[in-house]
């Protein structure tokens, strides 16, 4: 089932991102921490229904356990969502989830384990396409940058500070993977439902501190209601959290990279929604992502 649910993450998680762009706003310097708000919101009444739905009794004190993956999480995402004020996401997406090949390679060093040669292939693969997906997106921008003789939008504009969010994103984000891996597959410090609610429970209480820093410190008109873009990235981030804590349960060391193909997702939904164009090789690179997918999968039954 890992593979299952690894999928629907990276679904979800590749539909998230396209919201969280056009949620995202150069004028608005505060726009990050709307959605950090939004998304906040959402997974504490998630967590809250969730918890009583399955009639789970919960420990505060898990809250504090898994603190340090909780954080590196939510650092990672606010971090990413500051990025893409200023990048395009058909850029940043590949970029961020190279942050599966950061905690896939981690675990490995740490917790060797056997995997036969379809799995490796598929790992291999999957990381190589978002990569080179990347860089050839890199190019391609730094290319049109250098024939447009007009103004640029300065929210499409690729720059060392740019590209530096999503870098980050995928360093702090995959360090996060890797503790989560630990948590919930090597060492089984955690369980799934009491790692999912911690996290959401300590993104509810971030997302408090975000509005009233926002209402209260700062005057910024933010209503809930309003924000439908962020609203809706909200709902498909936490929809893929609830599927991710069991594909990492399941098999970490490889549903790791396979969650990070979500931005392929959202390369694709770029296009379509933002009225972008792929090039044959962009093409091509997705294609090899989604070989290295069929490869986990068939491996897995196996």
């Amino acid at each position: 089932m890992w593979f299952i649910f690894s999928i629907l993450t990276a679904i979800a998680w590749g539909a998230a991102n396209l919201f969280y762009k056009k949620g995202s706003h150069i004028s608005d310097k505060y726009s990050h921490l709307k959605i950090v708000t939004m998304v906040g919101f959402v997974m504490g009444i998630h967590a809250i229904s969730y918890m009583f739905i399955k009639d789970i009794t919960f420990d505060p004190f898990d809250m504090i356990r898994y603190l340090p993956v909780s954080a590196m999480y939510i650092l990672s995402m606010t971090i990413g969502y500051i990025g893409l004020r200023y990048i395009e996401l058909s850029i940043a997406a590949p970029v961020q989830n190279s942050a599966g090949a950061v905690s896939a390679i981690l675990l490995f060093i740490f917790f060797p384990r056997e995997m036969n040669v379809i799995d490796i292939a598929g790992i291999v693969i999957v990381t190589i396409g978002v990569i080179t997906l990347a860089v050839f997106e890199k190019q391609a921008e730094t290319y049109a940058l250098k024939k447009q003789n007009e103004v640029i939008d300065p929210k499409y504009q690729l720059s060392v500070l740019a590209i530096t969010f999503p870098i980050l994103y995928a360093l702090i984000d995959g360090l996060g993977t890797f503790a989560d891996g630990i948590y919930l597959d090597e060492l089984k410090l955690i369980s799934e439902d009491a790692a999912l609610l911690s996290y959401e429970f300590t993104f509810f209480i971030v997302a408090l501190i975000c509005y009233c820093y926002l209402k209260f410190i700062k005057k910024e008109t933010f209503v809930l209601l309003k924000e439908r873009d962020k609203g809706m990235a909200a709902i498909l981030e936490t929809t893929g959290q609830f599927f991710y804590v069991f594909a990492m349960a399941g098999n970490a060391i490889i549903a790791a990279p396979l969650i990070a193909a979500h931005g392929i997702f959202s390369v694709i939904l770029s296009r379509i929604f933002l009225k972008e164009v792929l090039s044959v090789r962009q093409y091509v690179m997705i294609a090899v992502v989604m070989l290295g997918i069929i490869l986990l999968g068939v491996s897995e039954g196996l």
